[in-house]
């Protein structure tokens, strides 16, 4: 009861009291933890003893009442009454839109289209064109004559002509985009001095693709030298310090590119960017919510204005898109550590693949070595068999070919004593030979001894073929030490006489492999 009297039982209402008692009755939980279950299933019985029973699921009236909280709001829009009416003037309102920004045109210059009439109509016209030319090129001179004379007495129109600047002509000879680049900042370096802007060397379409590979924002101005309010705009907004400070900042990531409309390129991108109104700007950036690779216009600054205006319309227009670009940056970079990351993946799957393809080569060239050598060692052991077995073949063919001692009485017989080797264990033997007896039959007799002590083993045999006989020791005389070779010129009389001591050495395996 004690446990009962932290809970004020009077505050439930009688429904919710028999509620509780008959849950308790059924689950026997405490009042304490049976009181919070029965709220959180709004006094529901049956579904209070499901959870209890079955173990609570997510709260659905919880997580309803966290979804209502987190409604996603509208993101509040960026843009100038300038753009809107534009935008009701390009697209018709019956149309629905489906981008918020217009695209950004990649203009690829065309050359100058050179019309030749007719040979016939050109040779009628040949003198107007020639009287032309003169008239123009006197005009010219004049022009150029006058401008060195006192303002006060020079005529109207030279002066205005040298207040368009620029070096301003209708007539422009079209050039490659990136000489066409060379000659606008030649010339805006000329009128206004030196400045802080870099302009984009190259054309406008090698401008718009590097903004798009490089995640930046481009900067396009339009100027007319001959508007009067073009050297005000440039002197004043374009070159003010923020301006420029602002433009330059890598922070900010813009490239900026200039172009006079007097040239061919110029002209034909403030037709495709519908510039109705001069000086004409416009910031154009990848937009990747409305395409992976579509270039928008997100600012239209034409006209002149002051340069906290200009400054601010950028400032506006690239902290709206910035976080599209860091988004495809970061996608970038997570490609670029993902293909990098699977690139050294790929180069030690492939060094670890050539390790293991190694290894096998190197496993099977000492297998087929170990079967070669095994093969080459069974051979070898075969021959040595089948040579031994000619060997013996012939010790007993060459055995029977050996002549009987001599009788006692014999003359011109020859007495040697021969020390057998070791591995023979005949010892000391000495023997009687005929005078006629050869080198090569005293050999013979050595080589066959254990043959001719069992006369049975002294059978009919034929002489083995394809055997050449290499005997395994040599005869040397003592004193003088001599050594003789197994010849059939030489007898045992011509080099012992009557009877001498001869030592039978074994050859050395080395020696005889040399031999």
């Amino acid at each position: 009861m004690a446990e009962t009297d932290e809970f004020d039982l009077s505050q439930l209402s009688a429904s919710q009291q028999e509620a509780l008692q008959q849950y308790t009755d059924v689950t026997g939980q405490e009042i304490k933890d049976a009181v919070p279950l029965l709220e959180r299933s709004q006094w529901n019985i049956q579904i209070a003893i499901a959870k209890f029973f079955d173990g609570e699921g997510p709260d659905l009236v919880a997580e309803a009442q966290a979804a209502q909280n987190d409604i996603p709001r509208t993101e509040a829009r960026h843009e100038s009454l300038q753009e809107s009416l534009y935008a009701t003037v390009v697209q018709s309102p019956r149309v629905p839109r489906l981008h918020t920004t217009d695209p950004a045109p990649r203009v690829v210059p065309q050359g100058a289209i050179v019309y030749r009439p007719p040979f016939l109509l050109a040779a009628i016209f040949a003198p107007f064109r020639l009287g032309y030319h003169l008239l123009t090129g006197l005009a010219r001179l004049v022009l150029y004559i006058s401008s060195f004379l006192p303002q006060s007495i020079r005529p109207r129109t030279v002066t205005t002509s040298m207040r368009k600047g620029w070096r301003g002509t209708n007539t422009r000879r079209v050039v490659l985009p990136k000489e066409t680049a060379e000659r606008f900042r030649r010339e805006f370096e000329e009128e206004y001095g030196a400045h802080g802007l870099t302009f984009f060397d190259g054309g406008h379409a090698q401008a718009l693709d590097a903004a798009k590979r490089d995640l930046k924002f481009l900067l396009i101005v339009l100027v007319s030298p001959e508007h009067d309010d073009t050297d005000s705009f440039v002197r004043d907004t374009l070159l003010s310090p923020d301006v420029v400070a602002f433009i330059n900042d890598p922070a900010n990531n813009i490239n900026i590119w200039g172009g006079n409309v007097l040239d061919s390129e110029a002209y034909q991108v403030a037709n495709e960017y519908h510039c109705t109104k001069y000086p004409f700007s416009c910031l154009a950036c990848l937009t990747p919510k409305e395409g992976s690779t579509r270039m928008g216009i997100i600012k239209r600054l034409a006209g002149p204005m002051p340069p906290g205006a200009y400054l601010d319309g950028l400032r506006i227009s690239i902290a709206k898109y910035s976080p599209d670009l860091n988004g495809v940056r970061a996608e970038r970079a997570a490609q670029a550590v993902a293909r990098n990351l699977r690139s050294e993946q790929d180069s030690a799957y492939e060094r670890s693949l050539a390790l293991d393809r190694e290894r096998a080569r190197q496993k099977r060239e000492a297998a087929a070595a170990a079967a070669a050598a095994e093969k080459q060692a069974l051979e070898e052991a075969e021959a040595a068999v089948r040579l031994e077995e000619a060997r013996q073949v012939w010790r007993k063919w060459r055995a029977r070919k050996i002549p009987a001692e001599p009788d006692a009485g014999a003359k011109d017989s020859v007495r040697l004593a021969l020390n057998m080797p070791a591995s023979s264990g005949a010892g000391r033997v000495i023997r009687k030979f005929a005078g006629e007896t050869t080198l090569e039959d005293l050999y013979a007799f050595v080589e066959c001894y254990d043959l001719l002590q069992e006369p049975s083993e002294t059978a009919e045999t034929a002489k083995p073929e394809d055997y050449d006989h290499k005997y395994r020791f040599r005869i040397a005389s003592v004193m003088p030490r001599e050594t003789f070779s197994p010849t059939n010129e030489t007898t045992v009389v011509e080099k012992m006489g009557r009877g001498g001591s001869l030592v039978v050495e074994d050859i050395p395996y080395d020696e005889e492999d040399n031999e």
